[in-house]
């Protein structure tokens, strides 16, 4: 690609920044879309879904109140303020919204800057006329274009649906606010990481972080005489997501609270920019550490290999996890008397729980459920690591040595498995031991939680399988489709039970089918069957990447 520099740049280190911005808009072409449809969809269903849970005021009013005095409201769904409907929407959705535009934004902004080094192409791109800081400020600039796109189609939801104007654009500037301060930090995380991976590391830690400062936040907060609105501790000041809910949509909606978001992303691209004249290209300012003079007797070997390359996504999802596990687990005992006090929150947990009468057993099948999506996403993009390799071109030669394509791509696939099994156990034990410390009996839970735990384990590995197909079979839209997949299945998984789904659409998603521990009784044969089902998809990928040519992106 060539680019022609003119006078209409303000300097020669922004040259080429309108067509970097075409081409990452090409590249993106399928997955902002999608990332846009999946937002406008899911709120949508929220909306609906919540105006049929409390159809009156009185409900409204009941459920602001039961959920500003309960730690596990606010820790798992956010600041409550206000009892209209769209100030409980804004309760029970926003924060999902924000984290689910920190992740968009902080890998969009490492794919265009850190992944663009690390595969070879920001090298090509800058042998011509490229200034030095023109892609960062190109995916920058298209990160914000999405921002504002996502703002716009949220408060076009929101108005649909009959809420206020006014409440509805804060709703949307919120999550878009929330997404463009990721960016600026995937940015800087972009400068100082090695890698794409350390790089998307760096940046989800820091969205982990921001939704533990604002969950410490909420949960010390008080409570006004109203009993419907909450002021959060100072915790919650300290993180983007906070800053989101402070904004309080459809109730006071603080519109001075953007003049921190502003502050912030202008420091963290500064910061960003200044780090960029200071490396080398395709490094990071921390660079790694040398390696052993004499390489491990394990990493010649087709699977020791395999887990060199995955053994760092596996850690992050396992801290991450690790950490949410702890606080559902922490606060159980209290869901426990938040629950028995009825209501629709009750029903609907029951519900999702598959019909338990123990409130604390349902609300353990819906944690687990909920945290088997994590571990599949996990299981997704481990996989796709194999298409990143083949589409950078770094499989290739790797395969011209001894090393056959069916070993290649079982032995991702065995440490892909093992990933899940042992996230699963993390996940368990997380879960039962800080229960188990709340009810003073700390080994008590881990026997009836750690089956529920790993129940999900074959629903998993069939996400996982289907991924290992597309890599095989579908090259050239191996991302695209499983990740696709992966988001209707946990639509269908999470909400089908709360809008009566037909039973044969609920039945294409293979968390249905999973018991709900430790709320139901344990079926071996649908278990038997996803896992069956797992084996010949894997098989299948592994047969469709022997049959066809190794495709270079």
């Amino acid at each position: 690609m060539s680019t022609v520099a003119t006078g209409r740049h303000p300097s020669p280190a922004y040259a080429g920044t309108g067509r970097l911005i075409r081409l990452a808009l090409r590249r993106d072409r399928v997955q902002i879309p999608v990332w846009l449809v999946a937002f406008a969809v899911v709120y949508a269903i929220s909306v609906v879904s919540l105006k049929d849970l409390y159809p009156t005021a009185n409900d409204l009013h009941l459920i602001a109140v039961s959920s500003a005095v309960s730690p596990v409201v606010l820790a798992t769904n956010g600041l409550v303020s206000g009892d209209s409907l769209g100030a409980v929407v804004a309760a029970q959705t926003l924060l999902f919204l924000a984290l689910a535009a920190g992740l968009m934004n902080s890998m969009m902004v490492v794919r265009h800057t850190r992944q663009n080094e690390e595969t070879g192409r920001a090298e090509l791109v800058g042998a011509a006329v490229v200034g030095r800081r023109a892609m960062l400020t190109a995916a920058l600039l298209v990160a914000l274009a999405t921002d504002v796109v996502l703002t716009v189609l949220l408060t076009v939801v929101s108005v649909a649906f009959g809420l206020p104007v006014g409440g509805s654009l804060a709703l949307g500037a919120a999550t878009g606010a929330t997404g463009l301060a990721f960016a600026g930090i995937a940015a800087v995380t972009a400068q100082v990481a090695e890698g794409s991976r350390a790089a998307n590391g760096l940046a989800g830690a820091a969205l982990g972080l921001s939704f533990l400062l604002r969950a410490v936040g909420d949960t010390t907060g008080s409570v006004d005489e109203s009993g419907i609105r909450v002021t959060s501790a100072w915790p919650s000041w300290l993180s983007p997501i906070g800053w989101a809910q402070q904004v309080r949509p459809f109730d006071a909606d603080k519109w001075w609270v953007f003049a921190i978001f502003a502050l912030f992303v202008v420091a963290t691209v500064w910061l960003a920019y200044a780090l960029t004249g200071r490396r080398d290209h395709g490094a990071g300012l921390v660079q790694p550490r040398p390696g052993p003079a004499r390489a491990a007797p394990r990493l010649p070997t087709a699977l020791g290999f395999a887990w060199r390359m995955q053994r760092t996504t596996l850690l992050w999802w396992a801290l991450g996890i690790a950490v949410l596990a702890v606080t559902y687990g922490s606060i159980a005992d209290e869901m426990d008397n938040f629950l028995d006090e009825g209501g629709a929150v009750a029903d609907m947990m029951t519900q999702l729980g598959g019909g338990a009468e123990a409130l604390t057993d349902a609300y353990f099948a819906v944690t687990f459920l909920m945290m088997s999506f994590f571990t599949a996403a996990y299981a997704v993009q481990a996989v796709l690591r194999m298409h990143g390799e083949e589409s950078s071109g770094r499989v290739e030669p790797l395969l011209s040595t001894a090393l056959g394509r069916a070993p290649w791509m079982l032995s991702h696939v065995v440490v892909v498995v093992v990933g899940i099994v042992v996230l699963h156990v993390i996940l368990g034990v997380a879960v039962a031991v800080p229960y188990g410390i709340a009810i003073g009996d700390v080994g008590g839970p881990l026997g009836e939680l750690m089956p529920a735990a790993l129940a999900f384990v074959p629903a998993v590995l069939l996400v996982a399988a289907t991924a290992v197909l597309c890599v095989g079979a579908f090259p050239g839209r191996a991302a695209s489709i499983a990740w696709g997949l992966f988001v209707v299945w946990v639509l269908i998984g999470q909400i089908g039970p709360l809008l009566n789904l037909p039973q044969w659409v609920m039945d294409l998603s293979p968390f249905v089918h999973v018991p709900a521990l430790p709320a139901a009784e344990l079926r071996a044969l649908p278990l038997v069957v996803l896992t069956v089902l797992a084996v010949l998809l894997a098989a299948a990928g592994v047969a469709a990447l022997r049959r066809r040519d190794i495709a270079v992106q």
